[in-house]
C-alpha cells in the first residue's frame, strides 16, 4: 500500500481481470467463430477454429472454458439471424461468461452499428472481447474509435462482397440464365428439367381472363366473375381481387418471356429488396419456355393496359387527376366534343315518364355554354346506328380495305424483321466487346500487362460500345412502334372479319377493338378515327 503526504492510504483499483479472478478464481472464457458460406474449404475452417479455441482456452491455467459459439454458413451482416451469437449474448446477460475471444472484428460483425452496440452492451456487463487479428481488448483500452474503424472496414468488406455477388448475378442475367419462381403463377408448374410446363386446365382460365379484358371488361368485373364461379387461384383460394387479375395480365411469363432483375437488394446490411423502377438494368428474355398466351394477344393486352392507365379525369368535379376506365360503355372513353375536345357522358332524360338516353358534352353539362357554346346532345340509338354504318362502310369499301390492311401488316412485318436483324447484330457485337474487355481486365489483374499498355484499347472499346448502345436504343423504339402498328391492324382485321361482311347491330366489344376516337362535329355528323388510321365521316339521323 502507498502512503501520501496527507497520511491518506490509496488502495489501487483492481483491473477487470483481477476483479474476475477475485470473484470466480478463474476467468470464464468463451469463443465466437463464424464462417460465411457452406463451401467445403470454409467448413474445414469452421472445424479448425473450434479446435483452435478449445485448445487455446484450456491451455491457459487462469481460464476456464465457457463454451465455443459458432455460426456456420450464416451472413454476418445482421446479428438477429445468428443463433449461436444470440445464445452467447444471453449467457453474458446471465453473468455466465467473463471474456469472449474472436478472430477479428469481421467475424464478430460486418455491420459497424451492431458491432459497437454489442461491444458497449458487453462492457456495461463487465465482459470484454479480445479481437486477435486487430490486437484489441475492449476492457483494457478505450478502443471504441478503433473498433468503429475496424467495424467500418468489415462493413466495407461486406459491401464489396455484395457487389461481387451482384455482379455475378447480373452477368448470369446477361447470359440468359433464368432462375424461375413460379409458385404464384397460375397455369404453370416446375418440371424436373428446371423449366416450367403448362397445366392446361389452369391455362384456360388465364386465356379466358385475357379475352374478357380485351373484350372491355374491367379487372374488378373479371375478379367478381372468377370468385362467383368459384375458380381457384394458384394458391388454392377462390377469393379474387383486382390485384390478382392485374398480376395475371401483366405477367410476361404467360407470353413465354422472362424479365430479370425486377427487384434488387438495396442494402447489403439489411438485405432489404426493393422494386427495380429503373435504378438498375433489366434483362428481357423472349420465348424461353412454352407460352400460354400468344404474342399478339399479349401485346394487345399490354397496349390496352397502358391506354386505360393513362385515362385522365373527365370532370372538373372529380377529386383526382386520374380518371377511371369505364367497362360499362365503350363510348365513355372515345366519344369527344368536336368543339371543345371534352369527353361526352351518357345521360338519361325523363319526359312524361318515358326515359331517353342521350350523350352530352361534360363541359356543357357542368358549365352550361360558358366554355362550349354549340355542342349538341346525341340520342344513343341514333349514335349507335351511325357507328354501325361507318364500320360497315370500312368493311365493304370497294377498294378492298381489309385486303389493303393485310398488305400493310405484311409490310410492317418486313420492316420489323429488318430492324430485328440489325438489333441482333448489335447485341452480338456488344457481347464481343464485353468479352474482349473481360479478357483485357484478366491480363491486367494477372500482372501480364499494365493498365497503361491497354489504355487505347479500353478507350476504343468503350467508344464503340457507347455508339452501338445508342443505335440499339433507337432501333428498339422503332421495333416497338412497328409492333404496335401491326398489333392494332391485326386486331381490327380479325374483329371486322367476324361479322361476315356486315355488322347488323351495335356491339361495345367491336367498337373497343376497332375505333380509336369519335368526334361529334354537329347534331347530324360524327367523325370516326379507326385504329388502323382510317377516318370516316358519317351522318347521324335527326
Amino acid at each position: 500500500m502507498l502512503k501520501t503526504a496527507a497520511n491518506v492510504t490509496v488502495i489501487p483499483a483492481l483491473t477487470k481481470e483481477e476483479l474476475i479472478k477475485k470473484r470466480n478464481k478463474k476467468i470464464r472464457v468463451a469463443a465466437y467463430c463464424r464462417v460465411s458460406t457452406d463451401h467445403d474449404e470454409q467448413a474445414n475452417s469452421y472445424q479448425v477454429q473450434i479446435e483452435y479455441y478449445t485448445n487455446y482456452i484450456n491451455s491457459n491455467p487462469e481460464w476456464t472454458m465457457a463454451g465455443i459459439y459458432a455460426d456456420e454458413g450464416i451472413s454476418g451482416t445482421q446479428t438477429k439471424k445468428r443463433t449461436e451469437f444470440n445464445r452467447m449474448m444471453r449467457k453474458c446477460k446471465k453473468k455466465q461468461i467473463d471474456l469472449i475471444l474472436c478472430k477479428s472484428v469481421s467475424r464478430f460483425a460486418r455491420n459497424t452499428v451492431d458491432c459497437l452496440e454489442n461491444v458497449r452492451q458487453l462492457r456495461s456487463l463487465g465482459i470484454g472481447v479480445i479481437f486477435e487479428k486487430e490486437n484489441i481488448n475492449t476492457l483494457k483500452m478505450n478502443g471504441e474509435f478503433i473498433i468503429s474503424l475496424y467495424g467500418s472496414f468489415a462493413q466495407a468488406e461486406s459491401e464489396s462482397i455484395s457487389k461481387n455477388v451482384t455482379w455475378g448475378i447480373e452477368k448470369s442475367f446477361r447470359e440468359g440464365r433464368v432462375r424461375y419462381i413460379m409458385d404464384k403463377t397460375l397455369g404453370y408448374r416446375m418440371g424436373k428439367d428446371g423449366k416450367p410446363y403448362i397445366i392446361e386446365e389452369e391455362a384456360e382460365v388465364v386465356r379466358r381472363i385475357y379475352r374478357m379484358y380485351l373484350d372491355g371488361m374491367s379487372m374488378q368485373a373479371i375478379a367478381d366473375i372468377m370468385q362467383k364461379e368459384g375458380i381457384k387461384r394458384r394458391s388454392g383460394s377462390s377469393n379474387w381481387t383486382r390485384a390478382n387479375v392485374d398480376f395475371i395480365l401483366k405477367n410476361e411469363k404467360y407470353a413465354g418471356d422472362a424479365i430479370l432483375q425486377k427487384s434488387y437488394t438495396a442494402d447489403c446490411i439489411t438485405h432489404k429488396r426493393v422494386k427495380n423502377n429503373g435504378e438498375k438494368a433489366k434483362y428481357v428474355l423472349h420465348d424461353i419456355h412454352d407460352a400460354i398466351i400468344d404474342r399478339e394477344t399479349y401485346n394487345r393486352t399490354q397496349q390496352e393496359l397502358a391506354k386505360r392507365g393513362s385515362i385522365k379525369k373527365k370532370s372538373q368535379k372529380a377529386k383526382t387527376e386520374r380518371g377511371r376506365y369505364s367497362s360499362a360503355y365503350a363510348l365513355t372513353d372515345i366519344l369527344v366534343c368536336g368543339e371543345c375536345g371534352t369527353p361526352y357522358r351518357r345521360v338519361t332524360w325523363t319526359f312524361d315518364g318515358r326515359k331517353l338516353v342521350v350523350w352530352r358534352c361534360i363541359s356543357r353539362l357542368e358549365h352550361g355554354s360558358r366554355y362550349c357554346k354549340n355542342s349538341p346532345s346525341i340520342h344513343e340509338d341514333k349514335l349507335h346506328k351511325a357507328i354501325v354504318e361507318a364500320i360497315n362502310t370500312l368493311y365493304n369499301n370497294d377498294g378492298g380495305i381489309l385486303d389493303i390492311m393485310e398488305s400493310n401488316i405484311r409490310s410492317v412485318m418486313t420492316r420489323e424483321n429488318d430492324t430485328c436483324s440489325e438489333i441482333i447484330r448489335i447485341r452480338k457485337r456488344l457481347s464481343e466487346i464485353e468479352k474482349a474487355r473481360d479478357n483485357m481486365i484478366h491480363l491486367v489483374t494477372s500482372g501480364a500487362v499494365t493498365v497503361d499498355a491497354l489504355d487505347k484499347e479500353f478507350e476504343a472499346l468503350n467508344t464503340e460500345e457507347k455508339t452501338l448502345k445508342a443505335e440499339r436504343d433507337k432501333l428498339d423504339d422503332k421495333a416497338k412502334d412497328s409492333e404496335a402498328i401491326k398489333t392494332a391492324m391485326t386486331a381490327i382485321n380479325e374483329e371486322l372479319r367476324k361479322h361476315s361482311g356486315r355488322m347488323e347491330e351495335y356491339d361495345d366489344v367491336t367498337v373497343r377493338k376497332t375505333i380509336e376516337c369519335i368526334r361529334v362535329m354537329s347534331k347530324t355528323e360524327i367523325s370516326i378515327l379507326f385504329k388502323n388510321g382510317a377516318e370516316i365521316t358519317t351522318e347521324v339521323e335527326k
